[in-house]
């Protein structure tokens, strides 16, 4: 059993052990006013057998997607996850895998990262992948970063429409940087590509847009690429992995950087992360992309083989050198990727997307038909669209719906103080006719 000190005795003796001569001085580099004046309430330790059955209460607690109707969006999807991608990716030679340092020791793990990279490369019509990132959002900063760069400007041009979170760790990136972010409001559900074209000068690095965005609205992306190029500036694109089974590729429409939440290509919700930034980009900006790259070529017998061609992190170059001290391959859950991609294939791909689209436009239809439900926006959407609420409180039809088995949606006034009384509901391929009907039922109150 662990020692606690629960009792003075054991204060005293520990304080001894360690020479200090009362608890206070344990913490005398902390400021009086941040100290707490209590003891805390720490219960005794508990043994393996009670400490196993307190964990399992707790976790007990939790809804998750495997319990209920999921409609929640936002950058998490409830999609189908087939079997063999737990298989591959739960084998110990992959799941205990470290950084594949010694090329020589790590073969198998680098030509993982090497087919994640040519898949991802013909998932989004540009060149060149990494060997992916942390998120979405911090793969969004990090493409920022690379385009301020290349072309030496410091501003950047983000559409209101993007999802608020990247917005935010954007906004942490440059707070120190000395660049200026300038957001474009979007109240018809998209930014003009008008108030785009207004809004790019020749100091602006790039502009940042989501399609579908965070309102699940298609953009206009290859007038948003033209007025970037026009102006010098460079068009980076996130985007829904699987709209790209029915949507241009991004590298067709004139994207220079793009980036997506990989999330979605066989990888749980794991209620909020660890989640697979996608970064890719055309070949002329390679030296710039940060984290890894991995590569093929032939040892000196002529075999086949794969290492790490780029590593443009400051531990692996000269520090004014570096690109960015980003220190991840997020390697498990690219590996489930992998195996998500090449098990779909491009007519798997397209039948998702497929399946999203037309299910999502009948829950569209049929919540819109509710006289307590509106639509607020007029434009394409994919899998995801904004309901708005009349005359009740969107958490309470939260609510609801939750304690019969539904995750509705996720309210929007957290961060659109406008749409208060609207939610973002999300409709996968797994999603139901019935589960359909059922959400429309319980928000209607029926």
């Amino acid at each position: 059993m662990p020692y606690f000190p629960n009792t003075e005795s054991d204060r005293q003796a520990m304080l001894e052990a360690i020479g200090a001569a009362t608890i206070d001085e344990l913490f005398a580099m902390i400021p009086a006013e941040l100290r707490t004046k209590r003891d805390l309430c720490v219960k005794p330790g508990l043994g393996e057998l009670e400490l196993t059955a307190h964990l399992a209460e707790l976790a007990g607690r939790n809804a998750h997607a495997g319990q209920s109707v999921c409609f929640l969006g936002g950058g998490s999807y409830d999609h189908f996850i087939p079997a063999v991608v737990d298989m591959v990716s739960s084998r110990s030679e992959f799941y205990t895998a470290y950084t594949p340092y010694q090329a020589e020791a790590s073969q198998g793990s680098l030509q993982a990262f090497f087919e994640y990279q040519t898949l991802v490369c013909q998932l989004t019509g540009m060149d060149v992948s990494n060997a992916s990132m942390y998120d979405c959002g911090s793969a969004a900063a990090e493409a920022v970063l690379m385009a301020a760069h290349a072309t030496g400007r410091g501003r950047v041009v983000a559409a209101r429409t993007v999802h608020p979170e990247y917005r935010h760790v954007l906004q942490t990136y440059l707070a120190n940087l000395g660049m200026e972010l300038v957001v474009l409001d979007a109240p018809a559900g998209a930014v003009s590509a008008d108030e785009v074209a207004a809004a790019v000068n020749d100091q602006t690095a790039c502009v940042l847009l989501q399609h579908p965005n965070f309102f699940g609205c298609l953009e206009d992306m290859e007038r948003a690429a033209a007025a970037a190029h026009d102006a010098g500036a460079l068009l980076v694109a996130a985007v829904d992995p699987i709209s790209l089974g029915l949507l241009k590729r991004p590298g067709e429409y004139g994207a220079d950087v793009v980036v997506a939440e990989g999330q979605s290509l066989g990888n749980p919700m794991a209620f909020g992360g660890p989640y697979l930034g996608i970064m890719a980009c055309r070949e002329k900006f390679l030296r710039r992309m940060p984290g890894r790259l991995v590569g093929q070529t032939v040892d000196r017998r002529g075999n086949r083989c794969w290492v790490l061609t780029m590593q443009t992190r400051e531990q692996h170059i000269r520090r004014e050198k570096a690109t960015s001290n980003i220190c991840t391959n997020q390697g498990l859950l690219a590996l489930r990727a992998t195996v998500y991609l090449s098990l779909m294939g491009p007519s798997g791909m397209k039948r998702a997307a497929e399946l999203c689209l037309q299910k999502a436009r009948y829950a569209a239809q049929q919540l819109s038909a509710l006289q307590s439900i509106s639509l607020p926006f007029d434009r394409p959407t994919f899998k995801e669209f904004v309901v708005r609420v009349k005359d009740r409180p969107v958490e309470l039809l939260v609510e609801r719906a939750k304690a019969e088995g539904i995750f509705a949606g996720v309210p929007l006034g957290r961060w659109y103080p406008e749409l208060a009384d609207c939610m973002l509901v999300a409709v996968t391929e797994k999603r139901t006719r019935e589960e359909i009907d059922r959400l429309a039922a319980v928000l209607d109150g029926r």
